[in-house]
């Protein structure tokens, strides 16, 4: 009888590492995500090798959902089999999901939340900032990535999209649109790689379609800073092909 070795998911491996997170990072990023929405998981270092090797094709539910929390992108992306073969969902307690497919997480139903509104699917993100060393002022664009779970939502730039990379982590109360931004900038361009972060608040119009509002943030003299940001709705689908479509220079 021959033995077959799992294919390693190298996709997993490639999101965590590109969000410099060991796999200690990682899975400590992955219980607090599920204390956050309100799924607690016992994620840990052992699980992360587990997945990485393809030893576990596919996560439990609980497990999926912190996972988009975590990285921003849908299950379905993150390089689990669309039908596990031959392999069932392991907790590491001995627990098996041998009832739900992968294909189903890609879009969990969350929790009964007062938030009637779907917010999942790609968005366009644009802010502007004055920039004191060049004395102009400048606008950041990015194709984002949104995921929600109940008022949460998540947002992670496609890396195409621009040269920077771009997270946000939102809470949604009826049309207030409130959390933080973290961009890790071009280490070729003008702030060499530099790391900022800070809150953003926005207002949702009715339509579900834009948000607008501010950010308010610290420049490199340690001053702080703020400006207009907007979210703008471009594709309802989280599909592959749709991502691939918008993996490209935002406009």
């Amino acid at each position: 009888m021959v033995a077959v070795m799992a294919a390693p998911n190298t996709a997993l491996r490639a999101v965590r590492t590109g969000m410099r997170m060991s796999q200690d990072d990682f899975a400590r990023a992955l219980q607090a995500a599920g204390h956050r929405v309100g799924e607690p998981n016992d994620a840990n270092k052992r699980l992360v090798q587990r997945w990485e090797s393809g030893a576990i094709a596919a996560p439990r539910p609980v497990y999926a959902r912190a996972l988009e929390v975590v990285t921003g992108l849908p299950i379905s992306l993150l390089g689990f089999d669309a039908v596990p073969g031959g392999h069932v969902a392991d907790d590491e307690h001995g627990g098996h999901d041998l009832t739900s497919p992968v294909s189903s997480l890609a879009t969990p139903t969350a929790k009964p939340t007062t938030v009637h509104q779907s917010y999942e699917g790609v968005w366009l993100s644009r802010y502007q900032y004055y920039s004191s060393g060049r004395g102009d002022s400048f606008a950041g664009q990015h194709f984002v990535v949104l995921l929600q779970h109940g008022d949460r939502l998540t947002a992670r730039s496609l890396p195409g999209s621009a040269s920077s990379s771009l997270s946000l982590d939102l809470t949604v109360d009826g049309a207030v649109v409130t959390g933080t931004w973290v961009e890790q900038t071009d280490p070729t361009g003008y702030y060499r790689g530099a790391r900022y972060h800070g809150a953003i608040q926005l207002i949702a119009e009715p339509t579900g379609r834009r948000m607008a509002g501010k950010w308010i943030g610290f420049g490199k003299d340690m001053d702080v800073n703020t400006g207009p940001w907007e979210l703008v709705f471009r594709d309802a689908s989280t599909s592959k092909a749709t991502l691939d479509r918008y993996n490209t220079t935002a406009t």
